[in-house]
């Protein structure tokens, strides 16, 4: 029996995959919003339907979403160093207000938006935080935590104004398969899988398994509250412990140099101005310094209290990484 049709972004990426190999599970009919000459692999050999469109183009969105009864909107521009922060804006914040009004419109019954634990507040003494911790976009670091934060306020204002039926999810760093870009955290896997990190900063995240935050997005289509956000994480870990289970899986010696943030300040400075002549992604840049000034730790209580969700163990998550990693 079919659930659908339920229009997913973002399939093509690292989330996006996993959430559609759930979706496909639970026996949805899946129509893929794909830009055209995206990189398309995560969707092969899968039954999906792809309709070209992009987030910048409110036509193709209405088109898209023609007849859907649900609307799972993964898709983001997830870069720290961004040429040109406005592109990055119009894709994160005006698209997903954009498709969250072409939802509306075509009467969706139901939205799940995946967020992220950047839009939301840290704790000041660095135990985890919640979906209630205080946050300002002041105290948000760098344009991609900004842009997610003010889609995030988008999405509930439309909750609030125009009755839009959509429940956030707040993913922690996602690692597993199919992170084929890489994104950011992916990239610092295989980096360490590979050898090439051999000093650390002294921060914390928390560390998920991709299927399971798709698992979490599906709980939150079937029995999120409209309005509310659940942060979908696993392990909080310091950037040592995590490296070190890297190290493990890869069989390698785990890095033993711990790095000032202050004094990689002048390389970060170096490595931004090459990447504006060069257009090639900086090494590090200021923002990834302010960052590792704070420790990234939160709670997935709610989510496990309401929905139901239950992340494994991140050892599971970084042995499925760096596996994938390998081939």
């Amino acid at each position: 029996m079919t659930l659908g049709p339920t229009l997913l972004t973002g399939a093509t990426g690292f989330v996006g995959s996993a959430v559609l190999r759930v979706l496909l599970a639970r026996g949805h009919d899946v129509r893929a919003l794909v830009r055209p000459g995206s990189d398309r692999r995560n969707l092969d050999g899968l039954a999906v339907q792809p309709v070209e469109g992009d987030l910048t183009d409110p036509a193709s969105l209405a088109r898209a979403m023609a007849g859907c009864r649900y609307l799972l909107h993964v898709a983001a521009d997830y870069r720290i160093w961004v040429p040109d922060p406005a592109a990055m804006l119009r894709a994160n914040v005006d698209g997903t207000r954009a498709l969250m009004l072409a939802a509306l419109d075509a009467g969706v019954e139901r939205v799940v938006y995946c967020s992220s634990v950047a839009a939301l507040g840290l704790t000041k003494d660095g135990t985890a935080a919640g979906e209630t911790t205080p946050v300002s976009e002041e105290s948000v670091v760098g344009i991609y935590k900004k842009s997610k934060f003010r889609a995030g306020l988008a999405v509930l204002d439309l909750v609030r104004t125009h009755g839009l039926a959509a429940v956030i999810v707040n993913p922690a760093a996602p690692v597993g398969p199919r992170d084929i870009k890489p994104t950011p955290t992916g990239k610092m896997i295989a980096d360490a899988a590979a050898g090439r990190m051999p000093a650390y900063v002294d921060t914390g995240l928390c560390v998920v398994h991709v299927d399971d935050v798709a698992e979490g997005h599906l709980l939150a289509l079937e029995h999120g509250r409209i309005g509310e956000q659940y942060i979908l994480g696993g392990e909080n870990l310091t950037l040592r412990a995590l490296l070190e289970l890297v190290a493990q899986e890869a069989g390698r010696r785990p890095p033993r140099v711990r790095l000032s943030p202050g004094l990689l300040w002048p390389l970060a400075l170096g490595c931004e101005a090459a990447a504006r002549l060069t257009g090639v992604a900086p090494l590090v840049t200021r923002d990834h310094l302010r960052m590792a000034r704070k420790t990234m730790f939160f709670s997935s209580a709610k989510a496990i209290a309401e929905l139901g969700y239950r992340p494994r163990p991140a050892r599971e998550a970084v042995r499925d990484a760096v596996a994938w990693f390998r081939q």
